[in-house]
């Protein structure tokens, strides 16, 4: 009996430990970026499109107000990577809308440099496991692809975007659609969806090494909704004549949803955006098919919620749902430009090269396989409402976007947060939620950029009101947009066509869509953030553009210049044939 006794007392203290080391275990991290997703597209946020899925992680964490990206998608996702400015880890623009001049500049590549370290490598160095199921845009060749970012598996798509049904590229920017899978170029499956595929492979992945207990980071960066805008015809169904009032109607219903569930303040004021056609203008066809491309955009928000709430329902089968941290966010605004909407030789190109590859814009088969829709300035502008602007812009519908945090040690759940927050904050909240120190000036022997972000894990434990001091300040700057943000202000500038290329204030706090200026009635605030945006301009490389330069432009010509490549021996050929066809003929007479 006695000896039973001490064996007991022995076996305690290891008892305990195993509880403690349990507890402290490092939490899983399911990172879930939205593609082109606007700050109300989703219910948490107003969108009357139910994601329950998406609704679930807010309602089990903190929903954040006052979160801004880049207005695109590529230096979003290096900042989100890095914690690192885009214009000091390479990619101030994606490498597609780089004019050659600043491209001759080494930040300036729209490639991920090496000069900065993932958070992949850091997660992966400390002992996760790192996978990546998803769209990464940081560069394709074999040293820049996520194999060898710091990511142990990978399935990825390494373009701007691509088709949603199949293995083909969506604009003439392309040759083919680049997908890889562990550094080696794939094919897809036959019944590929992307939304269903990166659920699919996160899955396998994270199955694959389930028994060895190891943490993982599953990095997913959906296609959704970036276009084309495709969905299958069950989601889009759901949302057939939803849309029929248009998108006036929208803009405002979302408005008034957002104000209800204090996603803005009451007093919020919004704009009417130049850009957003007059409904009533449109005829009855017109507004039958602009209806249903809403319906398919719904559709495909749907579609991505229902995907993720596939991963959820895994993770607690498999009992890792609760040891999980999960960061849902988009990486812009709202995409609205219009394929079509550009000069008629564009035009009537585009939609030879559309027909070339297999697309159409017929209404009966909308958002389904061999589909190509995108949703336009209009409808985009109810996707960000109440904000102004979109993608690419620097107003708040064009970096403004939702983000919510959720999981284990979020003490916060449910709530609203109206503290500012910046994609490099993002780096910086990950490694404190792990436990990894972020480096400094080096890593491993070599020298990297240091991350600048704060961690978000006071507010989501509740125990601050913001990680940002009133002082501080944060400046960016697209293509030639440019934004600072300090304490509740910001000021901006948009080029045209969108902007009028002149500096405003606004008090984003209260002003959430941006509609009065501050500039005059406070000229020495304004005065001093201009004086700081010079500073950051000049601390981190920033190059202005050329003065013709609009970022759309600048694709056309790299498209242009992509396809002339691509088919140069066509034309060589077709060039000596039609030579040789004229002198004979001249030397015939």
């Amino acid at each position: 009996m006695v000896k039973l006794f001490f064996r007991l007392i022995s076996f305690l203290p290891w008892s305990f430990f195993l509880i403690n080391t349990a507890i402290a275990a490092p939490p899983n991290i399911v990172l879930i970026l939205a593609d082109d997703l606007g700050f109300t597209d989703t219910a948490p946020y107003g969108s009357e499109i139910p994601t329950p899925s998406i609704s679930r992680l807010a309602d089990e964490g903190l929903v954040f107000t006052n979160y801004h990206t880049a207005a695109s998608c590529a230096p979003t996702r290096s900042m989100l990577m890095t914690g690192v400015d885009s214009h000091r880890n390479g990619v101030p623009n994606i490498p597609e809308a780089i004019p050659p001049a600043q491209a001759e500049h080494r930040n300036y590549r729209g490639t991920l440099n090496h000069n900065v370290v993932t958070i992949a490598t850091l997660l992966k160095d400390a002992g996760y496991h790192t996978y990546l199921t998803g769209k990464w845009h940081l560069g394709k060749t074999p040293d820049l692809l996520p194999s060898r970012r710091g990511f142990e598996r990978t399935v990825t798509m390494a373009d701007t975007g691509a088709d949603n049904w199949e293995k083909k590229p969506y604009l003439p920017l392309y040759k083919k659609a680049n997908w890889f899978a562990d550094g080696k170029e794939i094919d897809l499956p036959d019944d590929f969806y992307s939304s269903e595929y990166y659920i699919d492979k996160a899955i396998e992945f994270i199955d694959s090494n389930i028994k060895d207990g190891k943490p993982f980071f599953s990095y997913i960066p959906f296609q959704a909704v970036h276009i084309p805008v495709q969905a299958p015809r069950g989601f889009t169904d759901k949302y057939m004549g939803k849309y029929d009032e248009g998108w006036e109607r929208l803009r405002e219903n979302r408005f008034k949803s957002a104000k209800s569930k204090k996603i803005v303040p009451p007093g919020t004021e919004m704009v009417t955006m130049a850009t957003t056609k007059n409904w009533e203008s449109l005829s009855d066809q017109e507004k039958q098919y602009e209806s249903k491309k809403m319906a398919v955009y719904a559709g495909m928000v749907d579609a991505m919620d229902h995907h993720i709430g596939r991963l959820i329902t895994y993770l607690k089968k498999k009992d890792l749902y609760d040891n999980t941290v999960f960061i849902f966010a988009s990486d812009n605004g709202a995409e609205a430009s219009d394929a079509f909407d550009g000069p008629a030789w564009q035009t009537l190109y585009l939609k030879l090269w559309q027909k070339a590859n297999g697309y159409n814009r017929n209404y009966e088969t909308l958002g389904t396989l061999g589909s190509y829709i995108n949703m336009g300035p209009s409808f985009a502008s109810s996707a960000v409402s109440p904000l102004a602007e979109y993608k690419f812009w620097s107003g708040e519908g064009g970096m403004r976007v939702p983000l919510i945090i959720s999981g284990k040690g979020i003490s916060e759940k449910g709530k609203i947060t109206n503290a500012f927050a910046y994609v490099t904050d993002i780096a910086s909240t990950i490694l404190e939620i792990s436990g990894v120190k972020p480096p400094q000036s080096s890593y491993q022997g070599r020298k990297v950029e240091p991350m600048v972000g704060k961690s978000l894990l006071r507010l989501l434990k509740g125990e601050a009101d913001s990680v940002y001091s009133e002082e501080e300040t944060i400046g960016y700057e697209l293509a030639g947009n440019a934004a600072l943000f300090k304490g509740d202000y910001k000021i901006v500038k948009n080029r045209e066509p969108v902007g009028d290329n002149q500096w405003h204030l606004f008090n984003i706090i209260i002003d959430p869509g941006e509609t009065k200026d501050l500039k005059k009635e406070m000229p020495k605030r304004f005065s001093v953030m201009m004086e700081a945006y010079r500073s950051y301009v000049a601390g981190n490389n920033v190059l202005p553009v050329p003065e013709n330069y609009t970022q759309h432009k600048q694709c056309r010509n790299y498209a242009i210049w992509t396809q002339l490549k691509a088919h140069a021996p066509f034309y060589v050929a077709g060039f000596l044939i039609l030579s040789i066809f004229f002198i004979i003929r001249k030397f015939n007479k």
